[in-house]
């Protein structure tokens, strides 16, 4: 009787065990912070979020500058402790870091830690290797698909790019097991994923909004008849910059505060100044996060004029509405930013490419700051409901739990 007694309390230990064991995620990424980008806030505080529900995640990126070292570092957010790796880059070509070592450590990586799941964000060269690893093939693949490679007519280089990208993206989303939209609209229009629109799901992109809200004392906020305008992004040809400047130009009252740094950097600079409107925009380059979380909260709205589907979502959408900042915001066909910013409820939405439709919109919110400040508040209520990152991490571990069949994730790790 006590031998029986000893078994079965064994195997309810073991069962017990297994209840509680953490799923491992591998997160296959392109950068990661103190690199500023959209996927690379959103995958910080994505793994930060999973790690409070009781996954354990790690990261594999690029080193952001060229180097001929890897790295691997335990990154602090918050309260929570991030295993990220970062591989070489020996050379970058159109915005793709050339990463030799990126197929060995993902093998040694897999080999060590031995995750249940991959977790590609995309678009990403480097992802493609786990298409020649016998060892990732054997797990399953989940693709975050943050933006289309677009065969861009604004750069031939792009075009032919896409023409040797396209079918290594095809082999990869058909060996895929899911694949995550960010919105409606980008699931809708986006070619690549039409042939897969069976394996599907949209979760938006989420944000953490705590290190925003910290920097409020650090802001220079004030009370002011001019109206303050934020435009954030990488100073290159699909972010529009040249049309918001010329909207500037022409008007007065408004003030733009420009934070980012690019290619057009100086060309934008020269712009202003043959426009005469040096005096009415601040350059900034780059900021540290808590600078640039100080310009959130001093911005009156902020306005995003890109002008085709490389802007995928607007991660920075997110962060000015955490904040209850309104936003002017372009109506990209097939692009989600028309999507997170409700026209006459968030914000406004203009034609791409239009100085006269940015204008108008600039006018309306310094000629009527009480529906300005009402639509903050309703974006405020949106990111709450819809893009706060708890809910977009609990979406993905659903949907974990359903491709992995399992409820190894049902309660967090103490």
């Amino acid at each position: 009787m006590d031998s029986v007694s000893v078994r079965e309390r064994e195997m309810l230990e073991v069962i017990g065990k297994q209840r509680i064991k953490p799923l491992k995620i591998l997160h296959i990424g392109k950068y990661f912070p103190p690199y500023a980008g959209g996927m690379e806030t959103y995958l910080r505080d994505l793994m930060a979020a999973q790690i409070r529900q009781g996954l354990e995640p790690g990261a594999l990126v690029h080193q952001s500058q060229i180097s001929l070292n890897s790295a691997s570092e335990t990154y602090q957010s918050g309260e929570q402790q991030l295993p990220v790796t970062r591989a070489a880059v020996w050379a970058r070509l159109l915005f793709t870091p050339i990463s030799p070592t990126f197929p060995r450590l993902l093998s040694k990586m897999i080999k060590r830690d031995k995750p249940d799941l991959l977790h590609l964000h995309m678009p990403n060269v480097s992802a493609f290797c786990a298409l020649f690893l016998p060892s990732a093939r054997k797990i399953p693949w989940v693709i975050h698909w943050h933006a289309d490679v677009l065969a861009s007519t604004h750069s031939s280089g792009l075009r032919t790019f896409y023409r040797l990208y396209r079918p290594f993206e095809s082999a990869l989303l058909k060996r895929s097991a899911k694949i995550i939209a960010t919105s409606p609209p980008y699931l809708d229009s986006s070619e690549p994923l039409r042939p897969f629109k069976d394996k599907c799901e949209v979760v938006p992109l989420g944000l953490d909004p705590s290190k925003l809200v910290n920097a409020l004392a650090a802001s220079d906020h004030r009370e002011s008849d001019t109206l303050r305008v934020l435009a954030i992004g990488r100073l290159t040809y699909y972010k529009g910059f040249e049309y918001l400047i010329r909207a500037i130009a022409q008007s007065e009252g408004i003030e733009l505060h420009l934070v980012g740094t690019g290619e057009l950097d100086n060309t934008l600079r020269k712009l202003a100044a043959e426009l005469d409107a040096s005096s009415k925009i601040t350059f900034y380059g780059k900021l540290p996060d808590d600078a640039l979380a100080a310009q959130f909260h001093a911005c009156d709205c902020l306005c995003l004029p890109s002008i085709e589907r490389t802007e995928a979502f607007g991660m920075v959408l997110l962060e000015a509405m955490s904040l209850g900042k309104a936003a002017i915001v372009t109506k990209i066909p097939g692009a989600g930013m028309k999507w997170v910013v409700k026209h006459g409820n968030t914000g406004l939405h203009v034609n791409p490419e239009s100085t006269a439709e940015l204008t108008q919109s600039l006018h309306n919110f310094r000629d009527n700051r009480d529906i300005m400040h009402l639509f903050g508040k309703f974006a405020q209520q949106r990111f709450e409901t819809d893009f706060h990152i708890e809910t977009s991490a609990k979406n993905i571990a659903d949907m974990y739990r359903r491709l992995m069949n399992t409820d190894t994730v049902d309660q967090p790790i103490s």
